[in-house]
């Protein structure tokens, strides 16, 4: 009966809202993203880890040497919508004391689920080359946020993710994918412009929100295990579809966004409402 006890309690903790300041509120909306500790405790990251480390081992399907891998693969294991895989990491990603962060950070009435996505960067895994994620995504609205949570503290060794504060003003390299190319072009345009970059650890149960187009990376994980990483994008619960403007966004629109109709809000099963007022 305790485990029962201690899930059920452990799911409850996940729609608790956080306290978050007005401080942390203008520090996003200024710079574009806001790391924020003790959002969620050591024992329910202990207990929604292991089962998306469980599914992350399941069902990933990227198996050659890291000698042979692009730059990308390199970068981290991924593998999306989890929640649609298994009952406790829909549980997770549906959290209402996440989503509510989200949605108070960008101001907006509620959000819906863009996707989820494990990122586990593998012992000996390289860079995350700097890039933009709304580069990928056929949505009008900048209203787009993504919460990057470490399964475990993550240490510089690990490679946590870093930050170009104040980024998402700038129209600089919205038209490149994460590569080599997205890596040496940023990272010299960036520094040519003194943007100030936050590279710091992240403490076990501390996490970061970052907007769309704000710039980001993560250094290689030299560690002896894997940084093991959940994130789910959130968009404004009453975000447009937009044409698509590359090959991505185009399979983005079929994959996560079920083809919904330009020029609408997708209100599909796949982009459920997560929290709204």
């Amino acid at each position: 009966m305790q485990a029962v006890a201690t899930e059920t309690t452990l799911q409850a903790r996940l729609q608790e809202p956080y306290e978050l300041s007005q401080q942390a509120v203008a520090f996003y909306r200024e710079n574009g993203y806001v790391k924020l500790k003790n959002v969620l405790s050591p024992d329910l990251i202990d207990y929604y880890g292991a089962v998306i480390t469980d599914l992350v081992i399941r069902l990933n399907t990227l198996t050659k040497p890291m000698e042979d891998r692009t730059t990308y693969e390199r970068a981290f294991l991924q593998i999306m919508n989890l929640w649609t895989q298994d009952k406790a990491a829909k549980e997770f990603v549906f959290s209402k004391r996440l989503a509510k962060i989200a949605t108070d950070l960008m101001g907006v009435e509620g959000v819906r689920l863009y996707h989820d996505q494990a990122l586990y960067k593998e012992p000996s895994g390289g860079i995350t080359p700097w890039h933009a994620d709304q580069f990928y995504w056929p949505l009008a609205s900048p209203h787009t946020v993504t919460v990057w949570i470490p399964l475990q503290a993550t240490p510089m060794t690990m490679g946590p993710l870093a930050f170009a504060a104040k980024s998402q003003r700038v129209e600089l390299g919205r038209d490149l994918e994460i590569s080599d190319e997205s890596e040496n072009v940023l990272s010299d345009e960036l520094q040519k412009l003194n943007f100030d970059v936050n590279d710091t650890p992240f403490e076990l149960g501390e996490v970061s929100f970052h907007a769309g187009w704000t710039f980001h990376r993560a250094g290689p994980n030299t560690a002896n295990e894997a940084r093991k990483v959940m994130t789910m994008i959130y968009m404004d619960k009453d975000q447009v579809v937009m044409e698509p403007r590359n090959p991505y966004q185009q399979n983005d629109w079929t994959t996560w966004l079920s083809s919904w109709p330009v020029g609408t809000t997708p209100d599909g099963p796949l982009n459920p409402i997560l929290f709204q007022y």
